[in-house]
């Protein structure tokens, strides 16, 4: 994947983004999208060697439009400043499993995983899990390769107390403040333009792996 290419388009579209740039410059971003895809790709078969259910995917089950949809938003820039893929089980990026997503953006580049924002009865059944299996998660968070990467779960999205029908007093109670569960870490744009970055990158992935799996569970218990 030229990543110095897409970084430079997405520098440029952020500083034009209007129709008329996009337009005479369409080209390139064409180009820059199919590298993408290509690297996709190629991530998909390294995940399936993980999850063989991931080998099922393609690009286009996991890339988001760089379309905006303006509809409701008072932000009528048409495009967005960034390339982003998320690989999950059952349908990419509108699966409700936890994943694995990619964030291409010029000083913004980023890794995270996870679920976010499950709907309701997930969201309770998540909560449950944790519960009742802390200890299994205490030890996943725990491990090496998990801290070279991870501290805990992401703090968006939290309540000021624990929900109700749960122990106030749970000793992890911040986990079940959580709307959403999800880990995340920052890359540096001279990361994602190395040669051997889908190799680092796989680290991450294996590295937030269990976490995924404890999250899936849940979907197996309902």
């Amino acid at each position: 994947m030229d990543t110095e290419k897409i970084l430079r388009f997405l520098t440029d579209l952020t500083r034009n983004n209007n129709r008329e740039w996009f337009n005479s410059n369409k080209q390139t971003y064409l180009e820059c999208k199919k590298d993408f895809e290509q690297f996709v790709t190629a991530w998909i078969e390294r995940m399936a060697e993980l999850d063989p259910q991931l080998g099922v995917l393609t690009p286009q089950d996991c890339n988001w439009r760089i379309y905006r949809d303006t509809r409701f938003s008072l932000d009528k820039t048409p495009y967005k400043d960034h390339f982003g893929s998320f690989i999950a089980a059952h349908g990419g990026k509108k699966s409700p499993y936890a994943g694995w997503y990619l964030h291409l953006q010029p000083g913004h580049c980023m890794f995270a995983s996870g679920m976010w924002c499950p709907e309701p009865e997930m969201l309770r059944a998540v909560r449950t899990s944790i519960l009742d299996n802390y200890d299994e998660l205490e030890q996943i968070m725990a491990d090496k390769e998990f801290c070279r990467y991870f501290t805990d779960f992401d703090t968006d999205y939290m309540l000021k107390k624990v929900p109700a029908g749960f122990p106030q007093d749970f000793e992890h109670a911040d986990w079940l403040r959580r709307k959403t569960f999800t880990l995340s870490c920052h890359l540096t744009d001279k990361e994602v333009c190395r040669p051997d970055f889908l190799d680092r990158f796989m680290r991450i992935c294996k590295a937030a792996k269990p976490v995924n799996d404890f999250l899936n569970y849940t979907f197996e218990e309902m």
